[in-house]
């Protein structure tokens, strides 16, 4: 294990049998700043080496190669990502520019202009839906369709309702989420096809060091899909609930911002109906996943969301007269209390 690890602080700080000697056949010298950076739900693993250096490790290292790619189809085209110095998928590592420890949450949590700081992340998002425009380089993004689309909302009546709630789910209740999620489908396949983020949230969002732009990461499920999926990822977030008032506001900016760029959105009531619908397609699927991550993957903590992501989707039901009445057959379903 001492020829594994030659470099005892390493060994310390918890880092992945080869990546002492990986970094050192890279050139890379002093790392006393080494330190773990706090994880989220997936398997990936990053440590700060200092000299503006990150090492990540990703157990899976053929799930390196989707990163690549979209990192190489955003950088092209001049959209803020991080460079990637190395990389190796026989071994599951890569080292990258460090962009600092400041995210849109921590800036958030300690300030009072959260429309300054929302305008900035939704001109990210128009900025990554310009750049996708007529953009041919290959390989093309994979289609965010039907199929995924579906899959993603069958997350819910499987770890939601079958897993953390115990329903045993009988032909009504069957036929009933079956049309709304084709409903939800439908409204997200009717939309204007861009370049997609798919997980467009605070912690993935980073300042720059000039402090007037935010830099994008974790991108690698990246898609082509509909135009309202990140900002719905944005507005409807794990760390707060804005409000209703607040979010149809921001998605009135966003509507302008599209005008401005000529995108030709639809009328701005039916825009914020396709945003909401996103929305509910998103939550729905939201609340599948953590309850997978609480009983599959033993991540219990993740129960602790579900109330709010639960009163998302109450909200989305209501506010929808396509849903009219299905709200009071959700109510039966709200989140129980950890096992």
């Amino acid at each position: 294990m001492s020829q594994l690890f030659p470099d005892p602080l390493l060994h310390e700080e918890g880092l992945p049998c080869g990546a002492s000697i990986w970094l050192q056949n890279l050139g890379v010298g002093e790392r006393r700043s080494l330190s773990p950076v706090p994880g989220d739900a997936s398997a990936r693993r990053y440590w700060r080496l200092g000299q503006n250096l990150l090492l990540a490790h990703v157990p899976d290292g053929e799930e390196i190669l989707p990163f690549l790619r979209v990192a190489y189809r955003f950088a092209r085209v001049g959209l803020p990502v991080p460079r990637i110095h190395a990389a190796s998928v026989a071994h599951g590592f890569m080292l990258l520019e460090d962009l600092g420890r400041e995210d849109l949450k921590s800036c958030l949590d300690n300030a009072d202009n959260a429309d300054v700081q929302l305008h900035k992340a939704m001109e990210l998002i128009l900025k990554l839906q310009t750049a996708g425009r007529g953009c041919n380089t290959r390989p093309f993004f994979s289609a965010y369709g039907a199929d995924l689309l579906h899959r993603e909302m069958q997350l819910f009546p499987h770890w939601y309702l079958r897993c953390h709630l115990g329903l045993k789910i009988d032909l009504s209740v069957q036929g009933m989420l079956e049309g709304l999620f084709a409903g939800l489908a439908d409204s997200a396949l009717r939309q204007p096809k861009v370049w997609v983020h798919r997980d467009f949230h605070a912690r993935n969002l980073l300042f720059l060091p000039s402090r007037d732009a935010l830099a994008m990461i974790d991108f690698q499920d990246a898609v082509s899909g509909p135009w309202t999926y990140d900002l719905a990822s944005l507005l409807w977030d794990r760390y707060w609930d804005w409000g209703k008032g607040r979010r149809d506001t921001w998605i009135s900016w966003f509507h302008n911002g599209l005008e401005r760029l000529g995108a030709k959105p639809p009328a701005p009531s039916d825009f914020q109906l396709q945003v909401w619908r996103m929305a509910l397609q998103r939550n729905l699927k939201i609340l599948g996943i953590f309850s997978r991550l609480a009983y599959r993957d033993g991540r219990t903590s993740y129960l602790d969301l579900l109330p709010r992501f639960w009163g998302y989707l109450m909200e989305g039901l209501e506010n929808d007269p396509q849903w009219d009445g299905l709200q009071k057959r959700f109510l039966a379903w709200a989140p129980s209390g950890r096992p």
